[in-house]
């Protein structure tokens, strides 16, 4: 064998050259162009998400009779159950309140699953994280196709309810559309955001699932803002359109049932899914390579 021996001159030479490699090649993964093609290359991978999606709802039913109309069933009745509960205690019109109630839970389902099930993407992946050579970006779609799967299960109870109460349902219906296309991005970030930093900070998952459940309690879905709510709900309206999930939730809902939702609903989150895609990118850049080893 040879025997060098490096002058320390230049093993610091070696060190810093070294040191400015590892700093490049850091510098060069935080950037947004570089986020931003995790997205696009994660979406192009769409087979991979679209069957792994799948492939979790037929795991999560396998050997049950239903399957996944297990989903339809549950949320049914469900909110059937609550519509007609609370529609007694507050004396509401049944025929009114149950649709109303049942397309809020329905939605409510939608945002509360994207954001729970987006906190635990990628410490419940961590196999295929460490094992499959893929964007990280592959794991949130898989989320959201998830989500959207369980959405259209639940909308078959909407159907079912408009065939037998028939709601006043106009042209404005078409808003959803568009609704629920701004439901879908808020999904992605929200599953990168979350995703990503309880990934570093475990306990935030355990906090996000406090804060949804307080979430519900407070924003209009099994129960109503206006006169029939008595003077003190009405009195305190405005604290209700504090809370950003309840203009997302009016967006929606609203088209469905025939009603006018005003244009400061669809301004509240447009501007929440601005800055929430904003604040995805900065984290995807800085943050998406230490992904696997933070799981």
């Amino acid at each position: 064998g040879f025997d060098f021996e490096v002058s320390p001159v230049d093993r610091k030479l070696i060190h810093t050259l070294a040191e400015m490699t590892f700093t490049d090649a850091a510098a060069q993964s935080k950037t947004l162009r570089r986020a931003w093609a995790d997205l696009v290359t994660g979406f192009g991978k769409r087979e991979l998400w679209l069957h792994l999606g799948w492939t979790d709802i037929k795991q999560r039913y396998r050997r049950s009779v239903l399957g996944p109309l297990w989903i339809t069933v549950a949320t049914g009745v469900t909110a059937v159950a609550m519509g007609i509960l609370y529609g007694t205690l507050f004396g509401f019109d049944i025929k009114d309140f149950l649709p109303y109630v049942i397309l809020g839970l329905i939605f409510w389902n939608f945002i509360q699953n994207s954001i729970l099930d987006g906190a635990v993407v990628f410490s419940t992946n961590e196999g295929l994280i460490k094992q499959l050579p893929a964007p990280i970006s592959v794991h949130v779609y898989r989320v959201v196709w998830r989500q959207l799967i369980i959405f259209a299960h639940n909308v078959v109870i909407f159907l079912v309810v408009v065939a037998v109460f028939r709601p006043p349902i106009t042209w404005s219906a078409l808003l959803f559309f568009p609704a629920m296309a701004l439901f879908v991005l808020n999904a992605i970030w929200v599953t990168i955001v979350f995703g990503i930093l309880s990934t570093r900070f475990r306990d935030i998952s355990q906090l996000t699932t406090t804060i949804v459940q307080l979430a519900f309690f407070m924003t209009p879905i099994i129960w109503k803002l206006g006169p029939a709510m008595g003077n003190k709900v009405g009195s305190r309206a405005r604290l209700v359109e504090l809370n950003p999930l309840f203009h997302y939730i009016e967006i929606t809902r609203g088209p469905l049932l025939g009603e006018h939702v005003q244009f400061y609903h669809w301004a509240v989150v447009l501007g929440c899914t601005a800055v929430g895609c904003a604040a995805a990118l900065v984290v995807m850049r800085n943050y998406r390579a230490r992904v696997a080893y933070w799981v």
